[in-house]
């Protein structure tokens, strides 16, 4: 089968099946066959020559309305030009096929749209997806494609990765360019990988790498491939398993599926991460700060037009006291510290990415261990402390509770991305 016939079958597949699902929000039809055309042409090699991928309506394309999920960027005009990680990968050989829902700039875990309706998890359509990188899971999940861009700044890959039961990863932060990529909170902002397989997810994160000036805080380091390492095993690795915090906020069933998963590694010590709410909690101070002093002037014009649920979060962060801002990121510079010191006796630790397994489609609380909580703040209890430090992770399949998929965060110190790359390598979901 030639490229073109490929990309005209997916696009085919999407239009046909995404009704139900509700990932994509446009997709880019004659783009994509353009490109296809050209690979037919030039015949080119390599892993991801000709798959189709899609991006996070956060992500600039060409001819396109960044939307980020919101009413208000409908005015914007189209891209000049793709954001650097789609250009990277289209250098590659890939294809992008279209645009994908998302929460509302970003903030929130459950991609719950008011402006474009909710993405639904292929796995029961009246259970959400996760969020905000939900429509970037589902259409993995769901077979549309075998590869998508998303943003992680509370863990809006990881949640929609354990929730949809696909490979995503959070890179270490400044790791891949997030120049073209519309900000939530430009101190905690990830970009990364979705993927059907974990060395699709490699050798996309391979493509993406290296330094970008146009993004002041993408580390000018030269690109370190990984995908050797997804077979390169575990032998001589120290590896942990989060408990602690990481037990108490997560569901006993998950827990204990997360720790028999961790166990088949071989000898997996108990660990607990220092100051884990801490973390968290300077997290939520630095993101409802940072947001509503981005948005701010929209606040003042535009209030209506935000989304209900966010409106209360990004006025009450644009009022937050800039003492409670600076504190707020001195904790987490002392978090970051006492974790590194953890990294000294182990090198990977294991640990539940969501507390639950994907909940349904308007659930406003759910029960952790005989306490309630607010859905939507609380799915990334787990994927907090961790995206506030900026630890690389990837989120692999654990397997499924009552049918529905929960993942585990494979976390190592930064830079050490060909460590979390080996350890989900090992893992029996493999």
């Amino acid at each position: 089968m030639s490229v073109s016939e490929q990309i005209a079958a997916t696009i085919a597949n999407i239009r046909a099946k995404d009704p139900a699902i509700n990932a994509f929000t446009q997709i880019t039809e004659d783009r994509a066959l353009a490109r296809a055309r050209a690979l037919d042409a030039n015949k080119p090699s390599g892993p991801l020559s000709g798959m189709p991928f899609a991006a996070k309506n956060l992500f600039d394309l060409q001819g396109v309305v960044t939307l980020a999920g919101s009413k208000i960027n409908r005015d914007l005009p189209p891209a000049k030009k793709d954001a650097t990680i789609v250009a990277r990968l289209e250098a590659a050989g890939a294809v992008c096929v279209g645009a994908l829902n998302m929460d509302e700039y970003a903030y929130g875990f459950t991609t719950e749209n008011t402006h474009y309706g909710p993405t639904r998890n292929p796995h029961d359509p009246e259970k959400i997806s996760g969020g905000s990188s939900g429509g970037s899971a589902a259409a993995v999940a769901a077979g549309f494609v075998p590869l998508t861009l998303g943003s992680d700044t509370n863990g809006s890959i990881r949640v929609p990765s354990s929730f949809c039961g696909v490979w995503g990863l959070k890179p270490t932060y400044g790791r891949l360019s997030r120049s073209g990529v519309f900000p939530f909170v430009a101190s905690l902002d990830h970009v990364g990988p979705f993927a059907s397989s974990l060395p699709t997810l490699a050798a996309a994160y391979d493509a993406m790498q290296g330094p970008d000036a146009s993004d002041p805080a993408c580390a000018q380091r030269p690109a370190e491939p990984v995908s050797a390492a997804v077979g390169a095993g575990t032998r001589g690795l120290r590896i942990g398993l989060a408990a602690g915090y990481f037990e108490e906020n997560c569901d006993p069933a998950v827990y204990e599926l997360v720790k028999g998963v961790a166990q088949k590694l071989g000898e997996v010590a108990r660990i607990e991460l220092p100051d884990a709410g801490l973390a968290r909690a300077a997290a939520f101070t630095i993101t409802a700060s940072e947001s509503g002093a981005l948005h701010l002037p929209n606040l003042r014009k535009r209030l209506n037009d935000f989304d209900p649920h966010l409106q209360d979060r990004l006025l009450a962060g644009a009022l937050l006291p800039s003492s409670w801002y600076h504190q707020a990121q001195r904790v987490r510079r002392a978090c970051y510290e006492k974790i590194m010191r953890l990294f000294q006796s182990i090198d990977v630790f294991i640990a539940p990415a969501t507390p639950h397994p994907a909940h349904r489609i308007g659930t406003e609380m759910f029960s952790i261990r005989g306490r309630q909580l607010p859905a939507r703040a609380s799915v990334g209890i787990l994927t907090q402390p961790i995206s506030s430090v900026g630890l690389p992770v990837i989120c692999a399949p654990a397997g499924r509770i009552g049918g529905m998929p929960v993942g585990l965060q494979v976390v190592a110190a930064p830079w050490r991305e060909d460590l979390c790359f080996r350890v989900a390598g090992a893992l029996p979901c493999n």
